[in-house]
């Protein structure tokens, strides 16, 4: 297939335009758009080590590239957040979390959901499903969780997400990069913090892009790469 054939389903599957004020999404170099296609790599960042693929393969990304790839390679980075199906919306699923609403109801990053289980129940599956898992205010294992927010990706290093999540009155947000600001404006707040991490809060993500571009039927691969300050629980 073709590139520009690719480009324009993925537009229409994930409209750029969705994408945030001067996000970097879209092609990330002057690629010949009449390449045939044969492979689809999909990865949350592209390292210049990674960038041994031939000119037949498109590399996928979800955060735009430091440097200029020299593969063909298409970033779909806030636009995928944003979207309805996205990564916010895998995240949930991750977590067999139900969603009600858009967190953010400015930019619509991240979502509001509803729970029944307990804090042991919900950290039980946490575990299952990631590597990486910190708390601030741990609640008793036996408490109802029944409000959280989410948000793929940086929600935790934004002071303005934890005063929201506490004026929505949840039980608890759920995201990554947590800082020591957050921290501790948490504590003060008495709001609970799980920290997923940035980069494995995202990887749900990136199996539900996968779904779409298999629509194509062109041989399609998940390259989930772990960063080394992820690997640890």
């Amino acid at each position: 297939m073709k590139l520009n054939d690719i480009i324009e389903f993925l537009n229409k599957k994930i409209p750029q335009n969705l994408a945030l004020d001067g996000d970097n999404v879209g092609l990330m170099g002057d690629y010949d758009l009449t390449l045939d296609i044969n492979k689809i790599k999909i990865l949350m960042d592209l390292y210049p080590e990674d960038d041994v693929f031939d000119e037949n393969t498109l590399i996928v990304t979800h955060h735009p590239p430091l440097f200029s790839p020299k593969s063909p390679t298409f970033t779909i980075h806030s636009n995928w957040d944003i979207i309805e199906g996205g990564a916010n919306d895998a995240l949930a699923d991750s977590l067999n979390l139900k969603v009600i609403e858009n967190f953010d109801k400015t930019t619509n990053i991240g979502r509001i959901c509803k729970s029944n289980i307990t804090f042991k129940e919900l950290e039980n599956l946490i575990l299952t499903e990631f590597d990486y898992f910190n708390v601030v205010n741990k609640p008793d294992d036996d408490m109802m969780i029944n409000d959280i927010g989410i948000i793929s990706g940086f929600g935790l290093k934004n002071p303005e997400y934890i005063k929201l999540a506490k004026e929505y009155g949840l039980d608890m947000l759920i995201s990554g990069d947590l800082t020591q600001e957050t921290s501790i404006l948490a504590i003060n707040l008495e709001l609970t913090l799980i920290d997923l991490g940035h980069h494995n809060s995202e990887v749900p993500g990136l199996y539900y892009l996968k779904d779409i571009i298999d629509d194509l039927n062109i041989d399609c691969e998940v390259i989930n790469r772990i960063p080394m300050e992820s690997k640890r629980k």
